[in-house]
């Protein structure tokens, strides 16, 4: 049997081409946001990338998805060990809110949302403008992953192989998402 918080831990179509994925995370907001926002702290859950704190400032995000967990899990053979995007900062409220561009020709925008509830934080992202299905899949199933390593790394436990969780996941966002 499936419980809520698993079932809420999935991203949803909150419009064609827009993904909504949401966590729950031990705050205070300050430190979430250092998650999101500092180098160092957010290489341990999704990329590397120093991030000038202002809209319009370019900079670029570097997954090295082998390094997040040890072990890392088997890596899919079409997936590398490194992959490289420039992002472009298009919204900044510190601590509350960060919106990026996402991919080729800034056609992608992701959104993070901080809103502090008692002494937990909760942490929305929304992707917006997910060209295909196949992106759309890669981009469920990664951001799940990825917000579980934070999860984890948050409450200083020990997550589980990515790249392991992230095929699980893939198969799964196959089933839940529509064609």
């Amino acid at each position: 049997m499936t419980d809520l918080a698993t079932l809420a831990a999935y991203g949803v179509l909150t419009a064609p081409a827009t993904l909504t994925i949401e966590r729950r995370l031990p705050g205070p907001i300050e430190r979430i946001w250092a998650y999101l926002t500092e180098s160092d702290l957010r290489r341990q859950w999704l990329a590397a990338g120093e991030m000038e704190m202002r809209v319009g400032a370019p900079f670029e995000f570097v997954w090295r998805n082998d390094e997040l967990t040890d072990p890392p899990g088997r890596r899919p053979d079409e997936s590398s060990e490194e992959h490289r995007m420039t992002c472009r900062i298009t919204e900044l409220d510190p601590p509350r809110r960060l919106v990026i561009t996402w991919g080729a020709n800034e056609a992608g925008e992701v959104a993070f949302t901080l809103v502090p509830e008692g002494e937990e934080v909760v942490l929305t992202i929304v992707h917006r403008r997910v060209p295909d299905r196949t992106i759309l899949l890669n981009v469920s199933s990664g951001w799940h992953a990825h917000l579980d390593v934070l999860a984890a790394r948050a409450r200083g436990e020990t997550p589980e192989p990515f790249w392991d969780h992230w095929s699980r996941l893939r198969r799964e966002y196959e089933t839940r998402l529509p064609a």
